[in-house]
C-alpha cells in the first residue's frame, strides 16, 4: 500500500499511477512526449479531487487502515479517476481528454464526457452502462448500471443533492429532481419535476410518486 495523498492509501504509488495510465492509453491511441508531461503536470490535482470525492463515499471498499482507500484494480473507482482526469483536461487539451473519456468507455463501458459536471460526491455501483450528460448534478449522486442521464430537445436536467438512481432508470430533458429522490429501478423521468424526499417509480407521464 502506498501513500498518495495525505488521506489516500493506494495499491500503487504515484508514479506507478501514472506509468499505468500511460500503458492503457497507448494500448490503443499514439501518446506523444507532451501529452505525457500534461498528465504528469495534473495528476496531483486529480488525486486530490479523487480524496475528496471518496472521503464522502459510504462503501466498505473505499476505506481501509483508517484512509481513503484507492485501488486500480476497483473499476468503479479506477473509472472515477479517469473522469477526473479527463474533466480536469477538457478545457485546456481537449484532445487529450478525448482519449481519456474513450479509455473509460473501452474499459469500463461508461460514457460521461470530460465536459460533464460531477460534484464533490458522488458513487456509482456496478455502472456498466451508465450514460451521463451534461446536466447538473447535486452533490452525494448515486448510480447504477444502465443509468441515463440526458437531453430533450436540447433541455437537460438538474439533479438535486443526494439523489439515488436504481438500475436502468433514465432521467431526461427539462426534468427537475429534488433533493433525496429515489428513483427506482427502470423507471422513466421525462420533461417532469419531482418534489424532495420522494420514491419515484413507473414511466413519463404516469409516473408513481411517493413521499419518503
Amino acid at each position: 500500500m502506498k501513500k498518495i495523498t495525505e488521506l489516500l492509501l493506494a495499491d500503487l504509488s504515484k508514479g506507478e499511477l501514472i506509468n499505468n495510465l500511460f500503458n492503457r492509453l497507448e494500448s490503443y491511441f499514439y501518446l506523444n512526449n507532451e501529452e505525457k508531461v500534461i498528465l504528469k503536470e495534473n495528476h496531483d490535482k486529480v488525486l486530490q479531487r479523487l480524496e475528496l470525492c471518496f472521503s464522502r463515499v459510504e462503501n466498505k471498499y473505499y476505506k481501509k487502515e483508517g484512509y481513503i482507500w484507492f485501488s486500480y484494480l476497483h473499476s468503479g473507482q479506477y473509472l472515477t479517476y479517469l473522469y477526473l482526469f479527463a474533466h480536469v483536461l477538457y478545457f485546456k487539451h481537449n484532445d487529450l481528454s478525448s482519449k481519456l473519456y474513450y479509455l473509460n468507455k473501452i474499459l469500463h463501458g461508461v460514457d460521461i464526457l470530460g465536459a460533464v459536471e460531477l460534484p464533490e460526491s458522488f458513487f456509482f455501483e456496478h455502472p456498466l452502462g451508465l450514460v451521463l450528460g451534461r446536466a447538473k448534478y447535486g452533490n452525494r449522486f448515486f448510480a447504477m448500471q444502465g443509468c441515463t442521464v440526458g437531453g430533450n430537445k436540447d433541455k437537460y436536467p438538474t439533479l438535486g443533492q443526494n439523489v439515488k438512481m436504481y438500475s436502468n432508470s433514465k432521467v431526461l430533458g427539462s426534468s427537475i429532481i429534488g433533493d433525496n429522490v429515489v428513483i427506482a429501478a427502470n423507471s422513466y423521468i421525462k420533461d417532469q419535476n419531482i418534489d424532495s424526499n420522494c420514491l419515484v417509480f413507473g414511466q413519463s407521464p404516469n409516473l408513481i410518486i411517493k413521499t419518503i
